[in-house]
């Protein structure tokens, strides 16, 4: 009934009469009854002329008595200190209150509408600038964290996808530190309250498959908009260098900054100390600054990566971890658990986490002992075609490159990629003799590995550290093999156990007749004494890491080219 009653006003009332409507609350409290008729526009449902004019003159309304309305849910000691009978200010301010949330959460409702016209465009935008007024007026001139919360919880709960609201959110706002700070405590409540709601659905085993679809469906979308929302907040690079941070409201993330006067009423506000102390309070107030927004980040993505997110948005956080997200956690070795697993996952996957593993590993003092086992299963033909191909044969390098790495697995290395070269295409051949010839030159001791002409010779030193690992019964397995036979085991996912050291490159022999020129011309440069590092120097993997049919074709043209002009 109080539905069809708004519609029929609506209808009753042309835009004129509303202006005059708006006039008359904003002139006198008399007409307060024009409140109630005025939010009734406010609606997603209400013609974009008609809920611009009401939302202009509400904000106009609201904005001056908020410092001066109750909180939404007063506490019993304060209904307790209105002596005597109930004070009809009180009650009126609480009667302004009630009428400000019912206001805040229309406009809520506008925002993540799905109305997609120009018009609706240009109120979102206007209607997310009124919602962050209201977050920066809304608590005394300080920052009114239930609002934007609110705010948040209607972006990445909504059915809709509201990129736009979220760009004029990140491109507006998140330069303020104090929305970044409370942007991140919104984002690890929000996470949490997926993750029980994700743990929630597993358990209804009695749901239908439509709505067990429809929910999991929903999830996801909350999920790529918590992601977009974490990806679009600015680093925190320069946060320690600075003296002063831009607020949005009166009252920075810091227990010091809100004891500081209250802000100046520009919209954009700055905290300053006094001279004589500028130095010393500000090196402070930015320490402070840096390591509670190092802990919220933490909390926020930490939380964040424990939800069981889509495939393409687990990879592009895998991508983008070692540089976003890892400088600036409080504890990196936080994510072991999260990198680690997606290590384990193998293929592309393994491959993404590799760089931020690695990070981890060189850095943070993180011990994983299977590491080199897991980075030896990715040496597959298929590599060779992946997107992220260049970042993992440099990682390759990087990884291989410690001097206190075992001959026995150094060797497995070569070994495996000798093998791969003679399966890939020659863009990957020449990747693969790049590093072979590095990883000859930094491990001399395995350099028998290129000259050996018998399978059975062993190298005394190596294969003394080998019988260390390898079982009696793989030994007496290989003792009986006849000469003649490679012993390296292909199909060994275990480094360890491959037999590399009793092995030999002939792959790379083979090289020498490629039908590939580069390739054929790269295998002499294996020839030269590499044990002697003075006179050898490493190759840079990376540039060869980008190659292809065509870039290889390209320079063997324009080589001809100039020696023919």
């Amino acid at each position: 009934m109080a539905t069809n009653l708004s519609k029929s006003k609506k209808r009753k009332h042309t835009l004129e009469e509303l202006k005059t409507l708006g006039q008359q609350l904003l002139s006198s409290r008399a007409h307060i009854n024009n409140l109630p008729l005025l939010l009734t526009f406010v609606s997603p449902s209400s013609p974009p002329q008609f809920l611009l004019e009401s939302l202009l003159t509400l904000q106009s309304f609201f904005s001056p008595l908020l410092p001066h309305l109750p909180p939404s849910f007063p506490s019993s000691t304060k209904r307790t200190e209105v002596s005597g009978k109930d004070d009809p200010e009180f009650i009126y301010k609480t009667w302004l209150r009630s009428k400000f949330d019912e206001f805040v959460q229309s406009l809520l409702l506008v925002l993540v509408s799905p109305q997609s016209e120009d018009a609706y465009v240009f109120l979102r935008e206007v209607v997310l600038d009124t919602l962050m007024e209201f977050v920066k007026l809304g608590n005394g001139g300080k920052f009114h964290s239930a609002i934007y919360h609110k705010l948040l919880h209607s972006i990445v709960h909504s059915t809709e996808s509201v990129g736009s609201v979220t760009d004029f959110l990140a491109s507006k706002y998140f330069k303020y530190i104090d929305v970044r700070y409370f942007t991140y405590i919104s984002m690890e409540k929000l996470a949490r309250s997926l993750e029980g709601k994700g743990i929630s659905d597993d358990k209804t085993g009695s749901a239908d498959e439509n709505s067990e679809s429809h929910s999991r469906a929903s999830i996801e979308l909350s999920l790529r908009k918590s992601y977009y929302i974490l990806s679009k907040i600015p680093s925190m690079e320069d946060n320690n260098e600075k003296s002063e941070h831009e607020m949005w409201s009166g009252s920075g993330s810091s227990s010091e900054e809100g004891n500081l006067k209250e802000a100046s009423k520009k919209s954009k506000t700055k905290v300053k100390m006094p001279k004589a102390e500028k130095s010393n309070n500000n090196a402070l107030s930015a320490a402070t600054i840096s390591k509670k927004m190092k802990s919220k980040f933490t909390k926020a993505w930490i939380t964040f990566l424990r939800l069981p997110l889509p495939v393409d948005i687990y990879k592009e956080v895998l991508v983008t971890l070692h540089r976003a997200v890892i400088p600036f956690l409080s504890n990196p070795i936080m994510l072991c658990d999260f990198l680690t697993r997606s290590y384990d996952i193998g293929g592309v996957v393994s491959v993404m986490a590799l760089s931020s593993l690695f990070i981890l590993m060189t850095q943070h003092g993180l011990e994983y002992p299977n590491f080199y086992e897991k980075l030896y299963a990715l040496l597959v033909p298929s590599i060779f075609m992946a997107k992220h191909r260049a970042k993992f044969f440099e990682l390759l390098d990087s990884c291989l490159r410690s001097p206190l790495l075992p001959a026995y697995l150094a060797a497995a290395f070569v070994k495996k990629l000798s093998r791969l070269s003679i399966l890939v295409p020659p863009s990957g051949a020449l990747v693969i003799m790049a590093l072979i010839h590095n990883l000859l030159r930094r491990h001399p001791s395995i350099n028998c590995l290129l000259h050996r002409e018998d399978g059975n010779e062993t190298h005394n030193d190596d294969s003394k550290a080998e019988k260390e690992i390898v079982d009696a019964a793989t030994v007496a397995n290989i003792s009986s093999i006849k000469p003649g036979i490679d012993h390296f085991d292909d199909e060994e996912s275990n480094p360890v156990k491959s037999n590399a050291m009793r092995s030999s490159l002939w792959e790379i022999d083979t090289l020498r007749h490629h039908y590939c020129p580069p390739v054929s011309r790269f295998v002499l440069s294996l020839e030269n004494d590499l044990t002697v590092r003075a006179k050898t120097t490493e190759i840079n993997v990376k540039d060869f890491c980008s190659g292809s049919y065509a870039t290889i074709f390209g320079e063997e043209v324009n080589k001809y080219y100039h020696i023919l002009c």
